[in-house]
């Protein structure tokens, strides 16, 4: 049977530099060709972390270089650069996909702003990693050149992090609705989406933050009436213990499960944890929905049920 499914798409589906994503990019179409061929309408939500942070640096790098001549660069609108090249890429592999294959359809990149709260806490505690991990020199310098804020991994280094509001409203929803209506194929709310305020004279001014691309993709869901939410990231399932000698691999979860399970401290906050809440607050949004998490390769057996983790509500 025919579904509309939100796709979130993890970092893995996208590389970290430019030659990396155009040679992941093949692999990611054909994993959601197989998606469209079966019938479904597909709209697809990506993040952008490694993207968005290296065209911040290279502005800045471009800036401190020669002050009088460049100016800086609002994060915002280095979220929308990574839209756009980004999208460029998806769309482009995924056209060529479908043409193989015979199937001709509309494949359209939106770039897309998402409403935040300005009095959002999450920009008094940053915690959106972005750009490439670094060492402590490196962190320490852009700590006292540009005022970042680090996280530190004991195995990986430092890595720059930003405030992460979660969304409130998909400003280009209703161009969304429109082409997903026309059978297009949807590249959207890419990154997480361009953060925005309101202010006055109906102007919608640009926020220094990173939309976490899970939530982003939640919000989307429900406000595409979707019926289902697929979150694609580097592991079939969700896991508990995971890493350890108990580990053990989950096919489902009810949304209490999964509250219980996440203030145990099982799902890491910078990677699975916004997972698992993204696919609860989609599971209990309205009777009848579903959300599963896993692996891209697997995303056709996932929604036929024969893997992934699925989170159903009551």
């Amino acid at each position: 049977m025919s579904k509309r499914i939100v796709v979130a798409l993890g970092g893995n589906a996208l590389g970290s530099n430019l030659p990396e994503q155009m040679e992941a990019v093949r692999g990611t179409a054909a994993a959601i060709a197989d998606l469209i061929v079966a019938g479904n309408e597909v709209v697809i939500v990506h993040g952008n972390g490694p993207q968005v942070g290296m065209i911040a640096d290279a502005v800045a790098e471009l800036t401190r270089s020669d002050p009088e001549k460049y100016v800086p660069v609002p994060l915002s609108v280095c979220g929308a650069m990574s839209q756009g090249y980004i999208g460029y890429d998806l769309q482009n592999a995924l056209r060529e996909e479908l043409l193989n294959r015979g199937v001709e359809k509309g494949v359209s990149t939106v770039l897309t702003q998402i409403e935040v709260d300005p009095d959002d806490p999450a920009f008094q505690n940053p915690t959106k990693p972005i750009g490439p991990f670094m060492n402590v020199v490196e962190a320490d310098e852009l700590k006292a050149t540009r005022g970042y804020e680090f996280m530190h991994d004991e195995k990986k280094g430092y890595r720059r992090v930003v405030a992460s509001p979660k969304p409130v409203s998909i400003v280009e929803l209703a161009t969304i609705q429109t082409l997903v209506a026309n059978d297009h194929v949807v590249v959207c709310c890419g990154g997480g989406g361009i953060p925005v305020t309101p202010t006055e004279h109906n102007h919608l001014k640009g926020a220094a933050a990173v939309i976490d691309k899970d939530f982003a993709a939640e919000k989307l869901a429900e406000q595409l009436d979707a019926d289902e939410l697929v979150i694609l990231t580097a592991v079939e399932k969700v896991a508990v213990g995971f890493g350890t000698d108990h580990e053990r691999w989950l096919d489902t979860l009810t949304p209490q499960e999964a509250t219980e399970l996440a203030d145990a401290g099982e799902f890491g906050a910078g990677s699975m944890l916004p997972k698992v809440q993204a696919a609860c607050a989609f599971a209990q949004s309205k009777p009848g929905r579903r959300a599963l998490i896993t692996l891209l390769e697997k995303a056709a057996d996932g929604i036929a049920g024969k893997t992934g983790t699925a989170i159903l509500g009551a």
